[in-house]
């Protein structure tokens, strides 16, 4: 059977590329924001349109076929050629409407971007914004995102970073807690309260160990990577944990405790591909997140 890939639609090769890298259709399916019917209907049509199998199915996920892995990187290529093909295709758009989508940090997207967006939408009603929460790094030369707000700066190549501003930190609990088992007066009072830190992440760890405690994840008596679920487990009164001041120094249930403590910050960076970096959408929500984001951590203290 003669091979025709000339005519191969774009999505079919993008669900092919997410399979491979991800090694099963559920993860797959959540990368692309698609079913997994969806995503396994597509995969069984490229075998179909190339006539040749690409994945072995097993138990536990997919694995690549001798003839699926020799097509991996030149379908690679081909993402990365289509994602420049869509930059400098968008970077030439110079109308002040379409569609901005800007990726931060879960705890960014949740406690300080809403208001700004408000801000940015009242002002430019012709600028649709999309939010994509996320702690991972989404790919901003494949136009995973427009513009990524940070907590590190990006060392992508063509793309274009600025900080913006620096969020401190500090120690809190709830005050419902604080009233059954008293105020830590001292940073070795911590020792005789519960704290709540990270499961996998070791930055918490890393934090205490700078301070000189030789802290373990066994330190800490509630464990959660997730940063919104963390807060809520310090404001339900689970123990003491450590956030940006920002919101939590307006939060009412809430008390900063041993506020002398100098702990690390975090700088905060604007990323965004160099190509469309100067299209007038992108560089008016880039302006008003510079001016949004410096006000809000420089009122709160933060």
């Amino acid at each position: 059977m003669d091979t025709d890939f000339t005519n191969l639609d774009w999505s079919l090769i993008r669900a092919f590329l997410a399979v491979a890298e991800t090694g099963s259709l559920s993860a797959a399916a959540r990368s692309l924001s698609q079913s997994q019917p969806t995503l396994g209907r597509q995969i069984k049509l490229l075998e179909e349109q190339i006539g040749l199998r690409l994945f072995e199915r097993q138990t536990r996920g997919f694995r690549l076929t001798d003839t699926g892995e020799s097509l991996l990187e030149p379908a690679q290529e081909m993402r990365a050629a289509f994602g420049k093909l869509s930059l400098r295709a968008a970077g030439r758009d110079h109308k002040m409407q379409g569609t901005v989508r800007i990726t931060a940090s879960e705890v960014m997207a949740h406690h300080v971007l809403p208001s700004i967006i408000a801000g940015i939408r009242e002002e430019e009603p012709d600028i649709q914004i999309e939010i994509v929460p996320s702690d991972a790094s989404e790919n901003l030369l494949f136009r995973e995102a427009d513009i990524a707000v940070r907590m590190y700066r990006s060392t992508q190549l063509d793309v274009i970073t600025k900080q913006i501003s620096t969020a401190k930190m500090g120690i809190y609990a709830a005050k419902s807690y604080l009233a059954k088992h008293g105020t830590p007066e001292r940073i070795e009072d911590l020792l005789e309260h519960s704290i709540v830190g990270y499961d996998r992440d070791d930055r918490i760890i890393v934090g205490m160990r700078d301070l000189g405690w030789p802290a373990t994840r066994d330190f800490f008596d509630v464990r959660c990577d997730d940063q919104n679920t963390y807060w809520e487990l310090v404001r339900a009164g689970c123990g003491v944990g450590f956030t940006q001041q920002s919101f939590a120094s307006v939060d009412p249930l809430i008390a900063r405790v041993l506020p002398d403590v100098d702990l690390p910050t975090l700088p905060i960076w604007l990323a965004a591909p160099e190509i469309m970096r100067a299209t007038p959408r992108i560089k008016r929500v880039w302006d008003m997140l510079e001016d949004g984001i410096g006000a809000v951590f420089q009122s709160g203290e933060a």
